[in-house]
């Protein structure tokens, strides 16, 4: 199985002077945990996650000033339609990280997550099961 065929196709983007409350309750509204950053002054493209916001409230910042340009991760591995599931998961897993930003020509297509991989993976080892006991 293909990227292209887990990830989301419909993305949430924002903006790098979005603040951390704008970016969490989109994100909470859209009920995902990654939001891609579009900075075509500056980064590029980057990504904000969950994790991002629940750091920044624990060291105390203030999610009303804080914004997601000083949260976002710049140095992102981004992921082709075409990987396979394994590829996905091997990057994840190397990089420490639970989403991945797929590019087709340099544009953002979706997003892949580890939640998106589990549910590709879980029916066809049932399957698997299945068949074997036979």
């Amino acid at each position: 199985m293909l990227v292209r065929d887990a990830m989301s196709s419909v993305v949430l983007t924002i903006g790098p002077t979005h603040t951390l409350r704008q970016a969490a309750r989109l994100m909470s509204a859209r009920r995902v945990g990654a939001a891609v950053v579009l900075d075509t002054d500056h980064c590029g493209i980057g990504i904000l996650t969950e994790r991002d916001i629940l750091n920044s409230l624990g060291a105390g910042q203030s999610p009303d000033t804080e914004t997601a340009c000083s949260h976002t991760t710049n140095a992102v591995v981004f992921a082709a339609p075409a990987w396979t599931l394994e590829e996905a998961a091997a990057a994840m897993s190397t990089g420490g990280f639970r989403h991945l930003i797929v590019l087709d020509e340099r544009e953002p297509v979706g997003i892949v997550s580890v939640r998106d991989i589990i549910r590709c993976w879980a029916p066809a080892r049932r399957e698997a099961a299945v068949l074997a006991g036979a």
